[in-house]
């Protein structure tokens, strides 16, 4: 039976990137071989940072991620500049139909609030196991709250599950006990006050991909994602700690396997520690590494199969450190999955029903039950 009141986007004839006139473009390309020289400049604040290169077309080496400056649409931003809007739509709809995966610096998310979220949720995963069973999430009810312990979640069939943690944070399901509010008393509002701007920055992210598409009922869209963290929504904030690599690891098992994201767009904050890597054009696995005061922001399947495929939703990993130093530090990463509302109907936008309509619930309980193994 076909659910009743499902938000859906007004099929449009064709997805094309609207014409701007020519202009330098504020961003720039991370160059891998350039890192040890990139980390060792003298990095910034987003407020004070130092302005990036200019660039005038997507990069020709799919191996790069483009660092994208955000400050035209920054969450700090007062009045906004439309006339500044198209170019930045431009350029990620540019390296997201390529890449995948871009940088976004002055995206106006403070650091500190970053900071405030991984040092809580530090202190919760440094708690013992059997504390942190307590607020085990539900596997009966994948999309709920909760801690998950070390290999339990395995987002590909070729290894074993991989070696980490996490703490999903859905406000719209979690009830106070589900929070460690005894253990680490800061943990909730640093979490719920992070989960917040990363809500509002995707929406903006969004908000620009549309207009980068040509797509001109914006509204519709971010409609459909209205209901993220108070409702009906899949959308989650994950922080994760891979621990020290343990003595004994067993056959090809790393610290992440090769996995696509589910849902519209992911953020990802990471912090010092190496080892995400991302899928090029060629096939090969090339260092996504950190850079201080950015987010990086790659496509999901989802979004991918809403438009036909024009956006790429690409494949990464965490490797384990090949150093004996290395293996014996944790790496911590915060990721906010942005997914449409449960009852979305996801239909090509270019009218081509590459893919059949499916609800944007549907589709994520399908994922879910492949990666945790539970109906």
């Amino acid at each position: 039976m076909k659910p009743e009141n499902l938000h859906e986007i007004p099929t449009i004839p064709a997805l094309k990137q609207t014409e701007t006139r020519s202009r330098h473009y504020q961003a720039s390309t991370y160059n891998w071989e350039n890192h040890r020289q990139f980390l060792s400049m003298e990095i910034h604040t987003q407020q004070n940072g130092h302005a990036p290169n200019h660039w005038d077309a997507a990069p020709e080496d799919h191996g790069h991620i483009p660092i994208i400056d955000f400050s035209s649409y920054s969450l700090l931003k007062g009045a906004v500049d439309e006339d500044e809007l198209q170019p930045l739509a431009t350029q990620l709809v540019q390296a997201f139909s390529t890449v995948g995966f871009v940088y976004l610096r002055n995206h106006g998310i403070p650091s500190a609030l970053v900071s405030q979220a991984f040092d809580s949720s530090s202190r919760f995963f440094d708690l013992p196991e059997e504390v942190k069973t307590n607020y085990t999430l539900p596997l009966e009810k994948a999309m709920s709250h909760g801690w998950l312990h070390l290999e339990r979640e395995n987002v590909t069939t070729k290894r074993p599950p991989g070696i980490k943690e996490c703490y999903d944070v859905r406000p719209q399901v979690a009830t106070e006990k589900m929070w460690p509010s005894e253990e680490v008393p800061e943990f909730q509002q640093a979490s719920l006050q992070l989960y917040d701007k990363c809500r509002q920055l995707s929406l903006r992210i969004i908000e620009l991909m549309a207009r980068g598409l040509n797509i001109q009922n914006m509204q519709a869209l971010l409609s459909m994602h209205s209901f993220m963290g108070t409702g009906p929504n899949g959308s989650l904030m994950r922080p994760l700690r891979y621990p020290p690599v343990p003595d004994h690891v067993k056959d090809r098992q790393i610290r992440c396997g090769e996995h696509t994201d589910y849902g519209s767009i992911t953020l990802l904050f990471q912090d010092n520690i190496s080892g995400l890597q991302v899928q090029n054009c060629e096939g090969e696995y090339v260092p996504a590494p950190p850079i201080p005061n950015t987010v990086v922001v790659n496509i999901g399947d989802i979004m991918q199969r809403w438009t036909a495929d024009k956006l790429k939703s690409t494949s990464h990993r965490v490797l384990l450190p090949e150093t004996e130093e290395g293996r014996k530090s944790a790496r911590r990463s915060i990721a906010f999955f942005a997914h449409p509302n449960l009852d979305a109907v996801i239909t090509c936008l270019d009218g081509s029903n590459k893919y059949p309509p499916i609800t944007a619930g549907e589709y994520l309980k399908q994922r879910l039950t492949a990666t945790y193994d539970v109906s």
